[in-house]
């Protein structure tokens, strides 16, 4: 091994999810600029490093030295001082600041930032509150690169170290030493992968029940990811041995003594034995209660005798003639404590409700409305003319307290309103049904033949089959929709057949047949950064959205939202995170619900500033602005294309998807129909007939394991809360 000593000069890359960096030093003895590659994510310019390795020569990019270990020191000189201090180490300390500070200081300035911070008051611009920045972050800095370069030597990238610092601060190192697990359920993005590789290279026993127990929850929270509530016991120990490369006799243990400590609960489905992570059993139960209870109360006020009355009423008001379905789903409303109203685009949903609204009001009763996202919401609003929140407001959520509305504060109003039901998972459901008092009437809106909410559960579906609610199906296309060539088409598929691909050059529904994928990618680039944009005089960034069936492949979300911000989006001020690059003005989506910014799983974005010095950023959520700094950008991605699944309950504009044989495994006919109905006023299909074809056909929904149904239809199955 060579030994070699230098300051770093520039950081050339640093891929954040390993650590792998290139670094340019000034290294003693060599008069140019020397080469280092290695993990070297801790370092930053202007650093005095001591390094440990030996040379190598690539082919393409020449000579490297190669780096296996290496020790930092504190820069000497006062140009290094500036250099260090300038690189956005110090949160508070950018360019100029250091320059002025050094100025100042000379030689002493990493001596009096370490001892004597509050001197830092002589320098011009610096007032006590940036200080204490500058103070805090130093010492951040100092603990954290401990904590770095402890986590690196054990295989953990940069991100991620960041990140369990900021959960366990100064505990951070005994923490992971003493059970590496822990990350797995304590921090979001670090699964159980990554901890059992830090747990293999501290020597801990791969037999160890902490790790059984971790490679079990990791498995049913992969499987609530699919949309399951529970997994089959036989199902569970499979999936966990192939996984864990364990004995099943070491998995059953571990399950059994999991049961015992209630981390698990066991149950009795139509397939076999049932096991439930505790948040999953327990909504499943609780909503299934909630629900009968509901039903089974009397409401505080009193249904009008002359409901055919207040209808005409209604109707001469807004010069509307219900027919006798829309008719049916108001005295069904009117009469009933928990009800469903389905049906798909232009079948009068939204002219439903708003009649259901006014029937209410015209007797007295007081209506909240709400919907699972921002969007829905705020177009729910839109439609009826009234105050609608997501459900998080609706209840008050706050981080620290959890939900404000419950079963001890319930919501106050006689009926309850939720649209876009398809979309609520079974954990969202249950505590909003736990604010909803006994005598209140529950009225779910949504398109049961839609894909099923992100989150576990099937819940309208479910609610639906129970038999026990009152459900009314809007099936008649409106006149007024049958010019849509997107409603009439998403009816087609809807029916299994399919959709009209030969439109006119006024219609709204487009098809452009291209079979290859790198074309298919091609043609939607110039679709969104020329031609929709010229035609229909619309903002490519927000008035046009990508849905795809997957995320890989050429014509999936990950290329194509890198074709589309290099197409739409060339401004050089970014940030880099995670091997992702993030630029001023991007489109993203929050992939994560963080309830102390209060924004939610889908909601859709824009950068509206970036400070690349501090490495912050402002989203722009719905008009709300929202802090984030570069280590929480893992909760976020871009979002000029995403998932079809990603896109429920949102409207856009333009619609463009690709739909091509290499999406073969998600062409389902639910699919292909909500992206469809996504679109309100042009969508354009790209990709090959045999693709669409194969989706129409495909009308095997997977099935997911939830209970909610029988526990409805069922009393054995339900027990109290």
């Amino acid at each position: 091994m060579l030994y070699l000593t230098g300051v770093v000069e520039r950081i050339t890359y640093t891929n954040e999810e390993n650590g792998f960096s290139v670094i340019k030093i000034k290294a003693r003895g060599y008069p140019e600029l020397v080469t280092l590659v290695g993990n070297l994510a801790a370092v930053n310019v202007g650093s005095v490093l001591r390094l440990k390795g030996d040379w190598k020569y690539d082919h393409k990019y020449g000579k490297q030295f190669n780096v296996v270990d290496y020790r930092e020191t504190v820069p000497a000189t006062i140009a290094g001082i500036e250099k260090y201090l300038g690189s956005g180490l110090i949160k508070g300390i950018g360019p100029v600041y250091a320059r002025r500070i050094v100025n100042h200081f000379k030689e002493d300035t990493l001596k009096v930032i370490e001892e004597q911070a509050d001197y830092l008051v002589q320098v011009e611009g610096i007032g006590q509150k940036r200080v204490e920045m500058i103070k805090n972050a130093w010492q951040e800095q100092k603990e954290i690169k401990n904590v770095m370069l402890f986590l690196q030597s054990h295989g953990v990238s940069t991100a991620y170290a960041v990140k369990i610092y900021k959960t366990y601060g100064d505990e951070s190192i005994k923490i992971v030493t003493d059970n590496p697990y822990r990350l797995a359920d304590d921090i979001w993005g670090i699964g159980f992968k990554t901890a059992d590789k830090i747990a293999q290279q501290l020597g801990f026993d791969p037999n160890s029940y902490e790790r059984c127990r971790a490679g079990i929850i990791y498995t049913l929270n992969q499987l609530s990811n699919a949309g399951h509530c529970y997994a089959l016991r036989e199902q569970l120990v499979s999936e966990a041995v192939k996984m864990l490369d364990l004995e099943e006799g070491l998995i059953d243990t571990s399950i059994q003594r999991m049961i015992a400590d209630k981390s698990l609960i066991p149950d009795i489905s139509d397939q076999g034995d049932a096991l439930y992570l505790p948040p999953f059993y327990f909504s499943e139960e609780g909503t299934a209660e909630r629900i009968k209870k509901i039903i089974a109360t009397s409401q505080t006020f009193k249904p009008a005798i002359d409901i055919e009355n207040i209808i005409d009423e209604i109707q001469q008001d807004c010069g509307i003639v219900y027919d006798k379905v829309q008719l049916d789903a108001i005295k069904t409303a009117v009469n009933s404590k928990f009800m469903v109203l389905t049906g798909g685009p232009g079948t009068g949903k939204t002219t439903t409700t708003l009649a259901i609204i006014r029937v209410f009001q015209k007797m007295g009763s007081s209506c909240l409305l709400a919907a699972p996202t921002g969007r829905a919401a705020k177009r729910l609003s839109e439609t009826t003319g009234m105050e609608a929140k997501t459900i998080h407001r609706l209840l008050e959520y706050k981080p620290t307290e959890g939900y404000k509305r419950n079963l001890e504060n319930p919501l106050e109003c006689d009926v309850l309103i939720i649209d876009e039901t398809s979309m609520v998972d079974i954990i969202l459901m249950y505590n909003l049904l736990k604010a909803v008092s006994d005598q209140t009437v529950v009225i779910l809106i949504g398109d049961v033949d839609q894909l099923p909410s992100v989150g576990a559960g099937n819940v309208l579906k479910d609610i639906i089959a129970s038999g026990i609610v009152s459900v009314v199906r809007l099936t008649r296309i409106f006149r007024q929709a049958q010019g849509s060539a997107i409603i009439t088409n998403a009816h087609r598929i809807n029916k299994g057949e399919m959709p009209r691909l030969r439109c006119g050059r006024n219609s709204d529904f487009f098809f452009i047949e291209e079979e290859e994928p790198l074309k298919i990618a091609e043609t939607i680039r110039d679709l969104c950064a020329r031609r929709l944009p010229r035609y229909y005089h619309v903002n490519p960034i927000s008035d046009i959205q990508i849905l795809c069936p997957m995320q890989r492949g050429e014509a999936g979300v990950h290329n194509l939202n890198s074709v589309l911000q290099d197409a739409l989006n060339r401004t050089d001020i970014t940030i880099k995170y995670g091997g992702a690059v993030y630029r001023l003005h991007d489109k993203v989506m929050q992939v994560k619900n963080n309830y102390d910014k209060n924004v939610f799983n889908g909601d859709i974005g824009t950068i509206v500033k970036m400070d690349t010095v501090d490495n912050t950023l402002v989203i722009r959520f719905d008009g709300i602005d929202v802090d984030y700094d570069a280590t929480e950008l893992d909760e976020v991605v871009l979002s000029y294309a995403t998932t079809i699944h990603k896109s429920q309950g949102s409207e856009y504009k333009i619609v463009v998807a690709p739909f091509t044989m290499q999406h073969y495994l998600m062409l389902q006919r639910n699919l292909l129909y909500t992206c469809v109905t996504r679109a309100k006023k042009i969508l354009v299909l790209v990709g090959s007939k045999k693709a669409l074809r194969i989706a129409v056909s495909n009308n095997k929904i997977q099935q997911r394991n939830t209970m909610l149904a029988e526990r409805l239809a069922h009393p054995t199955l339900n027990c109290s809360t």
